[in-house]
């Protein structure tokens, strides 16, 4: 979270839940695609599995889960909650979204066959090494501060639920296609990867995005955070 939680009402929302159940898995699905990269480059990976990994992030990551963010939270959080949607943590984290996906269509190709020359090797090396980077620190950030701070919000305007729709079959596909891959390759972890909690998590942060309390508190929440911070 950001500086300080000022806020007391902790009781949850079932879409938010439901995303974060999400992330569970897409966080497991990156490091067994780390190890899929690795035997790809080594020879030892089925190619076949590209297309499945590439399925899994583009259409259960992507145009299920991220789809689901953008137009049913993030859009309650600009017209509901009055929050920023040209600056700020939800322009930040919706500019990433369209970020990786880039970088998911540009990797592809590369995922689909063994790379035959060293500028390809080198290529899919590092796109896998950014993808999964910039992923991770983006499921840290919403972990932290975005869906609890977003969810207080929506709380204080009345909104307790928000809607949520089911997988279509394409999507419930590369979900179910995800089981299999984490058995065959088994998930890593980046040691070279700082992962945390709020907004220094957030690759946006000091960037195009100045965090959680300049962004988004009021003069009030200032002065709650100060007079609670005050009185311990």
């Amino acid at each position: 979270m950001g500086i300080g939680a000022v806020h007391q009402d902790h009781s949850t929302m079932k879409l938010i839940d439901t995303l974060q159940d999400e992330h569970v898995l897409i966080d497991r699905v990156l490091g067994s695609f780390r190890t899929y990269v690795d035997g790809l480059l080594d020879g030892t990976a089925d190619p076949d599995d590209g297309r499945r990994f590439a399925a899994f992030f583009t259409e259960f990551a992507g145009h299920f889960h991220h789809a689901r963010e953008e137009r049913v939270l993030f859009d309650a959080l600009v017209t509901e909650a009055e929050l920023p949607g040209d600056r700020g943590p939800v322009h930040a984290l919706a500019h990433q979204h369209a970020e990786m996906e880039e970088w998911m269509c540009e990797m592809t190709p590369l995922l689909e066959q063994r790379p035959n020359s060293e500028d390809d090797r080198v290529r899919l090396r590092a796109l896998a090494t950014r993808y999964s980077h910039a992923l991770w620190r983006h499921i840290d950030a919403e972990n932290s501060v975005l869906f609890p701070e977003g969810a207080d919000r929506l709380r204080r305007c009345g909104i307790r639920e928000l809607p949520d729709r089911p997988m279509s079959e394409a999507e419930a596909a590369a979900r179910e296609g995800a089981a299999a891959l984490l058995v065959r390759y088994p998930p890593i972890e980046d040691d070279a990867l700082a992962r945390g909690d709020g907004c220094f998590a957030c690759r946006a942060y000091g960037e195009t995005c100045d965090g959680l309390e300049a962004e988004w508190w009021t003069d009030l929440e200032w002065a709650e955070f100060y007079n609670t911070d005050a009185s311990d």
